[in-house]
């Protein structure tokens, strides 16, 4: 279903985002945890896409799995770091083909051997606009072509420190053709709400939909601020974190609970999307949802 489509059906949106396995069995071990998820009637679920292409392959398979085998509505990630428009070309009509609906057009992260060669889309505004005009072209079913979705930053994107100059780009993507922002992971809702905010000050008038990941350990909230574009931790979810004993289950339940209050709050702000990335895990997710009170997503759209 087409994002526009989706937001006219639902009051706001609940989303799930996977990984492809490198590995086959990995693989066949995500696919059992997915009917977990489909149980939960998510809005859409989006599959990430490796540095400069490098999951390509298992995206696209994943993808294309998830839409024969299961109920769930599959948007894949697609980076243009490194490609050109080609090869952009030839992806967008297997998804055509296979009759995705979506893309998430990002920019994506630059190769650990990269050579420094842009390709042909400097900026994920270039790979938005290119993916508007291959639907105008008559390269999908749907006469307005693929939904897009794009990345948002509360905290300010790692690349722009200027954020007056952030939200010009933003809105470049916007104006380029996106359909709604997807954001990155934050812990601190004053942020989501000022972002949100200056959006609305720049003109931008699409859905606007939360990331939020729990944290599920020390480890992993210390490797989420090295990967998250060093996501900020509010002093008081770090005081939580240090009154556990330091076990992986103790840190799950202050990180259920406090992700948990963030959707409570977001949910009465009237946030127009929940996007729980799950690092390809249900039982997080699963446990926010049981401590809202509610089954599947359907019921936090109301």
């Amino acid at each position: 279903m087409h994002f526009r489509d989706i937001f006219v059906q639902q009051n706001r949106t609940c989303s799930f985002e996977f990984f492809p396995p490198k590995t086959d069995p990995a693989a066949e071990e995500l696919f059992g945890t997915l009917t977990q998820f489909q149980t939960l009637r998510p809005s859409f679920v989006s599959v990430t896409y490796g540095a400069g292409g490098s999951t390509r392959e298992r995206t696209h398979g994943l993808v294309l799995r998830m839409k024969r085998e299961t109920a769930l509505d599959p948007v894949p990630h697609l980076t243009c770091v490194c490609h050109d428009e080609t090869e952009i070309g030839k992806v967008l009509e297997r998804y055509a083909e296979a009759g995705i609906s979506n893309i998430m057009a990002l920019r994506g992260d630059e190769p650990k051997d990269y050579d420094g060669k842009a390709g042909s889309f400097p900026f994920a505004t270039d790979l938005v606009r290119f993916i508007r005009k291959f639907g105008e072209r008559g390269g999908h079913a749907d006469k307005r072509g693929f939904g897009i979705g794009v990345a948002g930053y509360p905290e300010g994107h790692p690349s722009t420190p200027n954020r007056l100059l952030e939200m010009d780009y933003l809105k470049a993507k916007v104006d380029a053709g996106a359909d709604a922002i997807v954001t990155q992971l934050f812990f601190d809702n004053h942020d989501f709400y000022d972002f949100r905010e200056r959006c609305e000050l720049a003109g931008i008038r699409v859905p606007i939909i939360a990331g939020i990941m729990p944290i599920t350990s020390i480890k992993g909230m210390k490797r989420m601020a090295e990967l998250a574009a060093g996501a900020r931790y509010p002093a008081s979810l770090i005081r939580a974190m240090n009154r556990t004993d330091g076990s992986d289950e103790a840190a799950k339940r202050v990180g259920v609970h406090w992700a948990t209050e963030q959707c409570r709050d977001l949910l009465d702000h009237q946030v127009d999307g929940l996007h729980f990335y799950t690092l390809n895990r249900s039982t997080a997710t699963r446990d926010i949802y049981a401590s809202l009170g509610v089954k599947d997503s359907l019921a936090l759209a109301v």
